[in-house]
């Protein structure tokens, strides 16, 4: 972690937030660039390098009310019946508290216990019901798609790409480089093996992460 001592007080840069929080570096940069809604405190000093650095006590604050605040805002979980019962994904929607298995996140459909094919070529996807229940316990440490019943706030979701190492990868290309668009584009394939169009996507992310950065 990268921390430096002012004023008898310690101070942190963007990469010691990420370690405080256990979240990727974008999503210190998500935080930051929406500070003003989500109370991300302000920098306390900017170095010679142009580094902006935070007073640690006031990350710890933030980072402990910002948990809080998403931790009570998600679906009421059924914790009963049998926890060795195979589910499939509408039941599993249900113990989590959602009205449909449309909401159930990406980190769950690519985590199943067992995929079926069915003839027309579509994947049926099962769960473990304390597999499930495991899930809805560390739903606090990562953001998630599933909204409780009601819910259409869409200032609850982070960016698509919040957490994902690869929107790292994309923002230190466009730190580092000047190169055309379509060239950024085939380097951030190359490095972390994503399709083309995501790569735009993801680029296009990072853009308005770095963008607005202060």
């Amino acid at each position: 972690m990268t921390e430096r001592t002012r004023h008898g007080r310690t101070q942190v840069d963007r990469h010691g937030i990420a370690t405080i929080a256990g979240v990727a570096a974008a999503t210190v940069d998500y935080w930051h660039l929406n500070r003003h809604r989500l109370g991300f405190p302000d920098h306390a000093d900017t170095d010679e390098h142009g580094r902006h650095w935070f007073w640690h006590d006031q990350i710890q604050a933030f980072h402990a009310a910002y948990t809080a605040a998403k931790a009570s805002g998600y679906t009421t979980v059924d914790y009963t019946g049998d926890p060795d019962e195979v589910v499939g994904s509408g039941e599993a929607a249900r113990i989590l508290g959602y009205r449909s298995y449309r909401s159930l996140t990406r980190r769950m459909l690519d985590n199943p216990t067992r995929i079926q094919t069915l003839p027309s070529g579509n994947l049926r996807r099962y769960w473990l019901r304390h597999t499930v229940w495991d899930y809805a316990d560390t739903r606090v440490d990562h953001h998630s798609t599933g909204r409780p019943p009601g819910t259409t706030n869409p200032d609850r979701k982070p960016h698509r790409y919040a957490d994902d190492p690869r929107l790292d990868a994309a923002i230190r290309l466009l730190e580092q480089s000047t190169t055309a668009a379509d060239q950024l584009s085939a380097r951030l394939v190359a490095q972390v093996g994503c399709g083309k169009r995501t790569a735009r996507r993801i680029l296009a992310v990072a853009r308005e992460l770095t963008d607005g950065r202060a």
